[in-house]
């Protein structure tokens, strides 16, 4: 058969109507090409589609109904869009550890686990970024995944969440929508794990109800200095149910041991070129170290009477309950302390599904949490090649397992018995069903009345969309404003359609708060709104200091990393006390020379570094200090590296010591005594004042002076 397309060769030299005709003869030879502008929006099937805002539920806050199949078309076709790998949350580090808990809580929930003082659970947890493929690097401005295995003695149970509290949707059915949007732009494939674009933020201006979790992923929660600096949440509201039936509703926190603290904009951009593996680096060397990352486990507890007692809805997965209502109850601690042996078999293969849980957990009809259980199973099928991913070990259950579920790809369990149905009485009836028990019997649904009409509708209790967006700018620190000032304007700067800006200014930020709206409004050369578009009922919670990342820095210096600038000359004994100081307190110090090779200290002895200034630079650490010796400080005030290497800690607010000779280098860099800016004759008498400037985490007062420096 002769091919009749024009080839390119012939094009040439055609004008612009020859062109036209040759693009509809091309459209009309391949069909396959589409452009849905003006088109209905239809199923597969070519069936259209009159509501693709809520899943089909039993009433307005009911479960999600399996026989939705334009929900399960759209997120079927989702969770298999990317193979092999994951659609989001590609990128991770994870690491093994235990769970203990604190204490007896049958009183909360039969739930093993939690069942006595000091029973240890093993646990399996992956840190991600959402957005960006497998080579993205770590520190982009992005949610974070935090997903923890339970390997209980009654099976699995996966806490599958984030370190943010909220989402940017209410329903599973729009989560396709989202995570399109907010993925590399379709044409181009432009930008890799940013969400600086177009279509991400025409779609969050055009989703009201994303107001609160943008607000958070602008803030400083999105830049983790570390894992182990993170909060964690369990997002959705979840039941809890002991032993006599009773249920009662809970939100999941994990708080970090070590505080919450986190990088500022313009290291992160640094260290995602000098170090796109910073964060997982962070936690392998720290545990090979035997510094291991430590949370506790805490509840937020509403008893079900009090289920409609707040002024949102415990459904609404875009809703936090402030802990000045509800303070969180510490379960037991989750110390993770050793690494995967292979990051493939373990880290890539691990499967973790939100519909993994054991008795005394439940659900709730939340409708995001509801299109999550069916989706993991479903993308897991595919990523992992069949049903059988439950047998890879990493997510083999340490207690025994046994059902009639056999063959298909990948099957690793040679079964030796007859019977592969129930109920049999070949193989004496086994495997059998356990009737549920206060303790160790077989998983039971909580009996929630249920009763509606099927119907596509969001509940009127979601339809406050600001009100908490309010409550978290409102409960930000100074300098955590002007981070989130900062970061819509650069993220909306990216955007190259003007109507996409003055959108996201005029119909969201105006109705979260107009100093906001103002600021970012200006700063864009945008109108400045004069008004809200909308009416918010004010939360009955004006502010709450458990939200701003200031009230959680840990007020002491362990597992900090210091930087010690040496060169030849440099004062050995200084650097020995230093150490010395620093060990005590449990934070870890790494001798940086101007080169890789040792220096030779004023005394004569030879000193080994451990990198060159410029291939550890001050972004890698929490401080920088220099020793002094007059030699060494002769070199430093001859050296560009090492006045960039100090300009940029101060710049990024760190603390930054200087000791006897050194101390005539601030003036020779201009910058003046400050909190964290600290200059004297020896250890002891600077010592005290840098431990309490570093366990503060960053030196805030000296932002507005750092932005005179270079970047």
């Amino acid at each position: 058969m002769t091919d009749k397309t024009p080839k390119q060769s012939e094009l040439a030299g055609t004008d612009t109507v020859d062109r036209a005709n040759h693009n509809t003869k091309l459209d009309q030879l391949e069909a396959f090409r589409s452009d849905a502008t003006g088109e209905a929006l239809r199923t597969n099937q070519g069936v259209k589609i009159a509501d693709n805002q809520n899943t089909l539920k039993a009433g307005d806050r009911g479960p999600s109904l399996l026989e939705d199949f334009i929900m399960r078309e759209k997120i079927t076709h989702f969770d298999h869009e990317r193979i092999p790998e994951r659609i989001v949350h590609a990128r991770g580090a994870a690491a093994h550890g235990v769970f203990q808990s604190y204490a007896d809580h049958s009183w909360l929930t039969k739930a093993s686990f939690l069942s006595a003082e000091g029973k240890e659970t093993p646990v399996f947890t992956r840190f991600s970024t959402v957005q960006g493929s497998r080579g993205s690097a770590d520190t982009v401005r992005d949610v974070r995944g935090f997903a923890t295995k339970f390997y209980t003695d009654e099976g699995n149970f996966d806490l599958v969440g984030n370190n943010m509290p909220v989402f940017f949707i209410q329903d599973a059915i729009k989560f396709p929508d989202f995570v399109h949007a907010v993925k590399p732009e379709p044409h181009n494939e432009i930008p890799q794990a940013q969400s600086a674009h177009d279509s991400f933020w025409d779609f969050v201006s055009l989703t009201p109800e994303s107001a609160h979790m943008v607000l958070w992923t602008m803030s400083d929660r999105a830049l983790p200095r570390s894992y182990r600096a993170m909060e964690g949440f369990g997002v959705h509201t979840f039941r809890l149910i002991n032993a006599e039936g009773v249920s009662r509703f809970v939100k999941f926190h994990w708080k970090p041991v070590a505080g919450a603290f986190s990088l500022v904009w313009d290291e992160t951009l640094k260290i995602a070129g000098k170090d796109p593996d910073f964060n997982r680096r962070d936690m392998w060397e720290s545990i090979e170290m035997g510094d291991y990352f430590e949370w506790e486990l805490g509840v937020q507890v509403v008893e079900e009477a009090d289920e409609h007692s707040f002024d949102f809805d415990l459904l609404d997965p875009t809703k936090i309950i402030p802990e000045e209502l509800v303070p969180v109850q510490k379960l037991g601690k989750m110390t993770l302390n050793r690494n995967p042996d292979n990051f493939f078999a373990e880290t890539e293969q691990a499967a973790f599904h939100i519909g993994h849980i054991v008795p005394g957990i439940d659900f709730t009809n939340d409708p995001l949490l509801q299109g999550r259980l069916f989706s993991y199973t479903d993308t897991q099928l595919l990523r992992l090649g069949g049903p059988n991913f439950h047998e890879i070990p990493i997510n083999r259950p340490l207690c025994p397992f046994h059902n009639n579920q056999r063959d298909a790809f990948h099957r690793q369990t040679i079964h030796k018995g007859r019977a592969n149905y129930e109920p049999n009485s070949i193989d004496s009836g086994w495997p059998k069903e356990t009737p549920p028990a206060a303790q160790g019997g077989g998983f039971e649904s909580y009996p929630e009345r249920v009763e509606g009409h099927k119907i596509r509708n969001r509940s009127e209790s979601f339809g406050d969309h600001f009100s908490q967006a309010t409550l978290f700018w409102n409960s930000m620190s100074a300098p955590e404003k002007e981070h989130i000032i900062g970061a819509y304007t650069f993220e909306l700067g990216k955007v190259e359609r003007v109507f996409i800006r003055e959108r996201q200014v005029n119909e969201i930020l105006a109705n979260i708060d107009l100093e906001l709206a103002r600021r970012v409004a200006e700063n864009l050369g945008l109108p400045v709104p004069s008004a809200p578009t909308v009416t918010t009922k004010p939360s009955s919670v004006q502010s709450s200091p458990a939200l701003s990342l200031m009230n959680h820095v840990p007020g002491n210096i362990k597992s900090r990393k210091v930087a010690i600038l040496v060169a030849n000359g440099v004062d050995g004994a200084a650097v020995d006390a230093f150490k010395a100081r620093l060990a005590k307190e449990s934070a870890l110090a790494k001798i940086i020379g101007p080169s890789p090779a040792p220096v030779k200290t004023a005394d004569g002895t030879m000193l080994p570094v451990d990198a060159a200034m410029d291939g550890m630079p001050s972004v890698m650490f929490d401080a920088v200090f220099v020793p002094g010796g007059v030699d060494a400080a002769a070199v430093m005030a001859k050296s560009g590296e090492a006045k960039h290497y100090l300009l940029e800690a101060y710049k990024h607010l760190k603390p930054v010591v200087m000791l006897g000779a050194a101390r005539p280098l601030l003036a020779s860099l201009g910058l003046q005594p400050d909190a964290g800016l600290l200059e004297g004759d020896d250890v002891d008498a600077v010592f005290g004042a840098f431990a309490q400037a570093l366990g503060q985490h960053r030196v805030w007062d000296r932002e507005a002076a750092a932005e005179a420096i270079p970047a």
